[in-house]
C-alpha cells in the first residue's frame, strides 16, 4: 500500500470512528480502541514520512505562512484525542480535558478543517480536495 493510500484511508477512517464513537457516548471500547488506533497510525505515518499535505501554489499570505503550523497542530490535536481514548479504554484517564471534550474539539477543528479546504478547491480552484480523496470520487469534484 502507497503512502498516499494509507494517509487517506487512515483519514476517512478516523473521521467516521470519531463520529461513531463519540455517537455511542463513549460507551463502546471497541470503538475508541479503534479510533484511537488509526489516530495513532495516522500520527505516526506523519511522523516517519512526513506531512503529505501543503499549501499549493495559489495560497499565499499569512494563509501560506499559517498553514503547516495549522496542520501540526491538526495533527497533535488528533494525537492528544487518540491517546486519551486509548487510555480510557484501559481502564486509565489522562490529566487534563475529559475525552469526550477533546473528542468534540477534534470534530470542531475537523469541521474548520474540512471548510478551509472546500474553501481552497473551490475559490483558489487548487483541487485541494483531489489530495484526500480516492481517485475513484475525483469525477465528482
Amino acid at each position: 500500500m502507497t503512502r498516499r493510500r494509507a494517509t487517506i484511508l487512515l483519514h476517512w477512517s478516523v473521521l467516521t470512528l470519531l463520529v461513531l464513537a463519540l455517537a455511542a457516548g463513549g460507551e463502546s471500547a471497541a470503538l475508541n480502541a479503534a479510533f484511537g488506533l488509526a489516530g495513532l497510525a495516522m500520527v505516526a505515518l506523519a511522523i516517519i514520512f512526513g506531512l503529505m499535505n501543503g499549501p499549493g501554489p495559489k495560497l499565499d499570505g499569512a494563509l501560506r505562512a499559517a498553514h503547516p503550523w495549522l496542520s501540526r497542530g491538526m495533527y497533535a490535536l488528533l494525537a492528544w484525542t487518540s491517546v486519551s481514548t486509548l487510555a480510557v479504554v484501559v481502564g486509565a484517564a489522562l490529566p487534563g480535558p475529559s475525552t469526550r471534550t477533546l473528542m468534540v474539539s477534534l470534530v470542531a477543528a475537523s469541521s474548520l478543517h474540512a471548510i478551509f479546504h472546500l474553501w481552497r478547491h473551490t475559490a483558489l480552484g487548487d483541487g485541494a480536495l483531489r489530495r484526500m480523496t480516492p481517485t475513484s470520487l475525483h469525477g465528482m469534484l
